[in-house]
């Protein structure tokens, strides 16, 4: 296929919806947010065309379309499932939006997203495998092998966050309860719901980061739980799929020394004799979503 002039990638979040254009060398051409519309799946359609018309229109050129999204597409159907923005389920969102927009239209979960992105030309670039993560509101990954996203038979590769929390202590069984219906996801713990949780509830995650930074002890040790959680879950990705990096995404992934923790940590669990997998930040930020989702053409 020849590489398009313009490819135009969507992050479709909860409550912010962006749009970023880059260029065939990858640079960003036009970037801007906007809020996503609550009133339903019509108003998010029309709200994606509108967006990608007057990027174009500025811009005087037609491009690929990629869209992000906090849910996957279902291999078998089509349609949108497990996303946290709830109209989107049971959609067929790739084919309307294709209908719309007169092209064809990929879709993606966003975690896997955000690891294409990282592996193209991010902390990741240059890696054979990359296992991207995203601790959030919730808890997703997404993997690339050889610079291309994989997403599995099921759709559904890189999807740890409701596996359960390996090598658990006495007083992590049975575990929190999960919306999806389990007890234990790695969610319930890795997320930053799940650092507040875990606190008491009475501050959430950024604030006991910097509790944390103060010297508090009690929030050192909450974080201290969380880095020992986190090493554990890495460490079963690690052994079963063995990345050449690990991408830290989200606003939980960028506490100060997270990265260096798990890394203390991972020798205790990783069936190996040394790790020589490297956990670092995304070099794009909260921008590799967006440029991920461009790059799915």
């Amino acid at each position: 296929m020849t590489t398009p002039a313009l490819r135009i990638g969507i992050d479709l979040g909860g409550t912010k919806t962006e749009i970023a254009v880059l260029d065939a060398d990858g640079g960003i051409r036009l970037r801007r947010r906007v809020p996503t519309p609550g009133a339903g799946y019509d108003a998010m359609l029309s709200m994606l065309v509108r967006l990608v018309t007057e990027v174009e229109g500025e811009l005087g050129a037609r491009g690929t379309v990629g869209v992000g999204i906090p849910g996957s597409i279902s291999a078998r159907t089509g349609l949108v499932r497990n996303a946290n923005t709830v109209c989107l389920n049971g959609r067929p969102l790739a084919a309307d939006l294709a209908a719309r927009m007169g092209r064809e239209v990929r879709v993606a979960n966003d975690a896997n997203c955000f690891a294409l992105s990282e592996a193209k030309d991010g902390a990741g670039a240059g890696a054979e495998i990359v296992f991207g993560v995203i601790l959030g509101t919730g808890c997703g990954g997404g993997l690339v092998i050889r610079g291309r996203e994989i997403a599995g038979a099921q759709g559904i590769a890189g999807e740890w966050g409701h596996n359960p929390l390996p090598w658990p202590e006495p007083d992590e069984l049975p575990g929190p309860p999960c919306w999806c219906g389990k007890r234990g996801c790695l969610e319930t713990f890795l997320s930053g719901p799940g650092i507040a949780r875990d606190h008491g509830g009475e501050l959430d995650a950024s604030a006991i980061a910097e509790a944390a930074a103060r010297g508090d002890a009690r929030a050192r040790a909450t974080l201290d739980r969380h880095a020992s959680r986190l090493a554990r879950a890495l460490a079963t990705v690690i052994d079963i799929v063995d990345p050449t990096v690990v991408v830290l995404g989200g606003g939980v992934g960028q506490i100060v020394g997270l990265a260096d923790a798990v890394v203390q940590r991972l020798p205790n669990w990783v069936f190996c004799d040394a790790v020589s997998t490297r956990v670092v930040t995304p070099v794009h930020g909260d921008s590799s979503g967006v440029r991920g989702a461009a790059w799915l053409w």
